[in-house]
This record gives structure tokens, sequence and C-alpha cells, in this order.
């Protein structure tokens, strides 16, 4: 098991140092059942609010170098296998911090709560803000809810039209440089 409050103080200076913001770190399950694991950096360049591939690069290096000089050291950070996996937050992004309830106001978004409150776990609607460390949300259902941060168990952002047109364009610059494993096998075999 990995302890994610360390390795996020291990990994935010990091990111830090690069100029960009840490959105969340997560271990991730694979999906297929195999045991393989992944550990998710979700960052962001402030100016921006994405990161691009290169950034994305830059980051994995330097948290890789950081967590390999530790555990050469003998500080094991994650027992077994697992992955690194950097990423941009994306547009219908977690909300992790308060400032993203804060800047992501007026956008729809789905709140699970860590236990019921007022007979609801999780949220979907209008997201109104947050003040001082209680997050408004107008349910669909439920009409307006006044929940305090520390009870949210995760929050993300809907995609919906008004989301995207208040969304910065993706920047894919550098995309086209990425070879596909399926792509790089072809011409692998076509070389022999």
């Amino acid at each position: 098991m990995a302890d994610l409050t360390r390795l996020t103080k291990i990994i935010e200076p990091e990111a830090e140092a690069l100029g960009f913001d840490l959105v969340r770190v997560k271990m991730l399950a694979s999906e297929a059942g195999d045991g393989d694991r992944a550990l998710q950096i979700m960052a962001e360049d402030p100016a921006t609010g994405q990161l691009v591939i290169d950034q994305c690069a830059a980051l994995s290096r330097a948290v890789s170098e950081k967590i390999d000089a530790l555990e050469e050291a003998g500080d094991v950070l994650i027992e077994g296998a697992y992955h690194l996996e950097v990423s941009s937050p994306g547009i219908d992004r977690p909300l992790t911090r308060a400032k993203d309830f804060a800047a992501w106001a007026g956008h729809e978004a789905k709140i699970a709560l860590a236990e019921k409150r007022d007979g609801h776990r999780n949220l979907r609607g209008l997201l109104i803000g947050i003040d001082g460390d209680v997050v408004a949300i107008e349910d669909k259902s439920a009409g307006r809810l006044d929940v305090p941060l520390a009870s949210i168990h995760s929050a993300k952002l809907i995609l919906t039209d008004a989301l995207i047109a208040a969304t910065r364009p993706i920047d894919t610059s550098g995309a086209e440089d990425i070879i596909e494993d399926s792509d790089y096998n072809d011409e692998e075999k076509a070389d022999d």
C-alpha cells in the first residue's frame, strides 16, 4: 500500500519547481484486474489550466528521479510493481482543492460525500462555490446543500457545452510526435 499523503509531500515540490500546481495524487488499480497499479499524478500549469506533453514528460522525469533516489537510499514508498502516469486534469476535471470549487462555480458538478448528508450521498447539479471550508451545490433533486469540504470524498466537473466554452482550447502540440505501441511494433516487424 502507498501512503498518498507522504507521496504528495514528495511530489508537490517537484511539480512546484517546474512551475506547476499539483491537482491530485492517486493510486489506481488496473481495470483488467491483473494486479498492475498506476501512481496517477494530475497537475496543471497555472497559466493554462493544463499540461502539454512536454510538461507531463518533465514532471514524470522529475518525480521518477526523486522516487528512485529515495528508494535507492532504502526508503520504499510504494510496495510492489506500479507505473507512473502523469496527466493534465482535462476538461471534466476533478475538484480537489478549495480553489477548484471557487474557480469552477457556475458549472455542473458531481460530488460524492464520504457519508450521507440530509439523506444524500451523491450530489449532481450547479456548483455554487465555496465559502470558507463549506461547498455549496444546487443539487437537482435535493436543492441547495452546503457541505463541509472535509466531508467530500470526490468531486468532478460534468462535461457540458458551457464548460467547453469556458475552457481554453487544449494544446495538442507534440502529440504528432508520439509513437503508438501498435505503430511501433508494426514498424519493428517491417524492419525484420
